[in-house]
């Protein structure tokens, strides 16, 4: 769990960058799933960022002070509701929320469209999140318009709306040790439900019995849900990168691809592991493992301070181009697989993606152009994959054969650091696991 004061660290710092304006950043809506019944409530990934609250209808605004440094942070949140709280729980209320988290001050949520055009009167800038939600913008100008009828008052509308996201993406793509102990944890969690359902999975099972031991795995040791949709892609079914029907009945000789992550305490994990349904590895299953997994292991090592982040794509690009010519899928010289391209009949999708509060996480890839240099604190996944559709000029040894490899790793002073290293993707180690199952 982050301490309160991590979070009141990071509005301080958000504070210190805008340096004069206000930031409103509101958590997100509740959403119906049909009629009266909503789906879980997730929060918005930036508010949670500086507020750690995870109520829905609730607002942070932060007044930042002049150069000097002194801000002033407020929560809007809904009141105490004793009927309320009958049906759907606990409730802070502004007074116990202030003191719990940290804030300056905390009202009500219904005192918003009130205090709002009291706040941003004055001041230079706005920090707001344009564009992103069309109902949210509206009433964002409606304060500014009335700050603006009121000129010959003598007050002034602020001039500008500058983008909140720009900051925070800045902030959130360097997770600190607190942040990283959780993701630590979360990939744990997520690791020991790869090799569960190793040890679980049979010939004849459907792959939403496969999904129903990932979900129990992750909520009963302690992750508040999956991080994402799970996919659970059986033999033909894992060349669809996207996936997520689950329905399908595993069949002797088939592989399985699962990408499967916890949520806890609002941060992701990513894994992916495919294995042989029946336990072992055809010649040909085989092949392709190995190569995507050397694949991986290229794009790994490129995983260093002061690397671009296109290093390891480049690396596992590299490997599995080469893998493929001499496999009979591709051919011509590496060079020429690599400049046109050719790869990307069996390998279409990037190597990684940040992640942290979001599966694909905030924060820019390039800067001024260029891939961004990677620096430690940062967190992405390194994925490879090869996905092998029947087609007359493709072996059909090869055929229906979809095949990817993820992890969660950490750039670290030295080198990085492997998140989810407890799964199982040597050949050996999973083969030795599945062989195990068959004892008991």
């Amino acid at each position: 769990m982050t301490p309160v004061k991590s979070f009141a660290d990071r509005r301080h710092s958000l504070a210190w960058q805008m340096q004069e304006g206000v930031a409103i950043i509101p958590t997100a809506p509740e959403h119906l799933r049909n009629r009266d019944a909503h789906y879980p409530y997730r929060f918005d990934s930036y508010f949670y960022y500086l507020t750690g609250f995870t109520e829905p209808e609730a607002v942070l605004v932060i007044v930042a002070g002049p150069v000097d440094g002194v801000s002033k942070h407020i929560l809007f949140c809904r009141e105490k509701n004793a009927e309320r709280e009958i049906w759907d729980g606990y409730r802070y209320g502004p007074e116990a929320a202030r003191e719990a988290f940290g804030f300056d001050e905390a009202y009500s949520i219904s005192a918003l469209d009130e205090q709002l055009p009291k706040l941003i009167a004055g001041q230079p800038a706005i920090y707001y999140s344009l564009g992103h939600d069309a109902a949210w913008d509206r009433r964002v100008v409606g304060w500014i318009n009335e700050v603006r009828q009121q000129v010959r008052s003598g007050l002034t509308p602020p001039e500008d709306i500058r983008d909140i996201r720009r900051l925070l993406d800045e902030m959130r793509l360097f997770k600190s040790p607190e942040e990283l102990q959780v993701m630590r944890q979360a990939a744990r969690i997520s690791a020991g439900a790869h090799q569960h359902v190793m040890r679980k999975t049979r010939v004849g099972m459907r792959e939403y019995e496969v999904e129903a031991e990932l979900l129990r795995e992750f909520r009963r040791h302690g992750a508040q849900a999956p991080a994402y949709t799970l996919i659970v892609a059986g033999g033909a079914n894992a060349c669809v990168l996207h996936y997520v029907e689950n329905k399908d009945r595993l069949n002797e000789g088939e592989l399985l691809l699962i990408d499967a992550g916890c949520e806890l305490d609002g941060y992701a994990s990513d894994i992916t592991r495919t294995f042989p349904v029946n336990g072992k590895f055809s010649a040909a299953q085989k092949d392709l493992y190995e190569l995507v997994l050397y694949a991986q292991a290229a794009a790994i090592a490129e995983v260093r301070p002061g690397n671009s982040w296109d290093a390891p794509h480049n690396a596992a690009i590299a490997v599995l181009s080469q893998g493929f010519i001499e496999y009979g899928l591709c051919r011509g010289s590496l060079e020429e697989v690599v400049e046109t391209e050719g790869y990307k009949r069996f390998y279409m999708h990037r190597t990684g993606h940040w992640l942290g509060l979001d599966v694909h996480d905030a924060g820019e890839y390039k800067q001024n152009g260029r891939w961004r240099a990677l620096l430690p604190g940062m967190t992405l996944t390194v994925e490879p994959g090869c996905y092998i559709r029947p087609a007359d000029d493709v072996p059909a040894h090869f055929h229906n054969i979809g095949i990817r490899i993820e992890d969660d790793v950490t750039v670290t002073e030295e080198g990085c650091e492997v998140l989810t290293s407890a799964a199982p993707k040597m050949v050996d180690e999973i083969e030795e696991l599945m062989r195990r199952r068959k004892s008991k």
